[in-house]
């Protein structure tokens, strides 16, 4: 198998989150006046919070503010607002089986990723769970994925592959040194991933494509 490490994103990728995470952004807006409905905010899946509050308006203090009103109420409701695409796991333990080591790199605090994919009963297929700091000095993708190599020391970059479904995500892959993976059964768009070495379509085929690459 070329990729012996996968990493993966988790909003959008192993877990279908926007309803928790929109729902605590238009409540977090709301504080500050500003009215938008969920169905609105979709944006907010995937990138930093800090410049999704200040794309609402929000100064770059507000912003700060508005993200403890959000985690606020992710931490009580949001966080399991949420639940794992259908064949998600299924994909993930065909790739451990044939020894690749699985790894989370999403710009989530990572001590939500881990309560979320233990909830799920996901973690245990994780040979690490990296996520962002809690306080914002570790939150771009890019430094988010080196921290995840780190952790499990990587040091083949062409034996690893980042698989998510935002721009973020293969923009990451590149300024790293992985190759990557866009899922169109995420919250991106297949321009947005045009970049990607590949596509996948549901998660079966993440399984199906990262077997068979060569």
């Amino acid at each position: 198998m070329r990729f012996r490490y996968v990493l993966f994103d988790l909003d959008g990728t192993l877990t279908e989150s926007a309803p928790g995470l929109t729902n605590a952004a238009a409540h977090a807006l709301k504080s500050f006046g500003v009215e938008a409905e969920p169905s609105e905010l979709e944006f907010f899946v995937g990138p930093p919070l800090l410049g999704s509050c200040m794309r609402c308006g929000l100064s770059q203090a507000q912003a700060a503010e508005a993200i403890n009103v959000y985690r606020e109420y992710y931490v009580a409701r949001g966080m399991f607002e949420n639940a794992p695409y259908a064949g998600i796991a299924e994909a993930l333990r065909r790739l451990r089986e044939v020894g690749a080591a699985l790894l989370v790199a999403t710009s989530k605090p990572e001590p939500f990723a881990e309560r979320i994919l233990e909830r799920f009963g996901l973690a245990e297929l994780f040979a690490v769970i990296a996520g962002s700091t809690l306080d914002e000095t570790r939150t771009a993708k890019r430094d988010v994925i080196e921290y995840a190599l780190a952790r499990a020391g990587v040091s083949e970059r062409s034996a690893a592959v980042m698989v998510g479904d935002r721009s973020y995500d293969v923009e990451g892959a590149k300024a790293t040194g992985l190759a990557s993976m866009g899922v169109l059964y995420g919250y991106g768009s297949a321009e947005e991933l045009a970049e990607a070495d590949f596509i996948a379509q549901t998660p079966s085929e993440i399984a199906d494509i990262l077997l068979s690459a060569s």
